[in-house]
């Protein structure tokens, strides 16, 4: 469900998913350090924006919590098991400002990301 005035492919808020799943606020950033998977936009000011598949992990895990009786720590097994523990991403260094070694390290960490 959408917030009122948004379409369905929309941003969220911190606020605006949190209302829609019946949440508070802290809830959603307690989950962001429990599931590696889930990894809202940040703007200026720490602000967090929900994509469309961030929505959709967060109804699974609350749903998971809320009706499904699963534990943090059972969801996490189960979201690992299902498509494996998403690695924070690696720190690119540009040597020299070569822009061929960046594009190099950029297509390395995409391949690396597809395995």
């Amino acid at each position: 469900m959408a917030a009122p005035g948004k379409a369905a492919g929309a941003l969220r808020t911190i606020g605006e998913l949190a209302d829609e799943i019946g949440r508070p606020q802290h809830i959603l950033r307690y989950w962001e350090t429990r599931f590696p998977q889930l990894r809202p936009l940040t703007r200026a000011g720490n602000r967090r924006y929900y994509r469309t598949e961030d929505v959709a992990l967060v109804r699974r895990i609350h749903h998971l919590l809320a009706d499904q009786g699963y534990t943090i720590r059972g969801v996490q097994k189960l979201l690992a098991e299902e498509k494996g523990v998403r690695a924070p991403a690696p720190e690119v260094v540009v040597p020299d400002g070569n822009l061929r070694a960046v594009r190099d390290a950029l297509a390395e960490a995409l391949r690396d990301d597809r395995d």
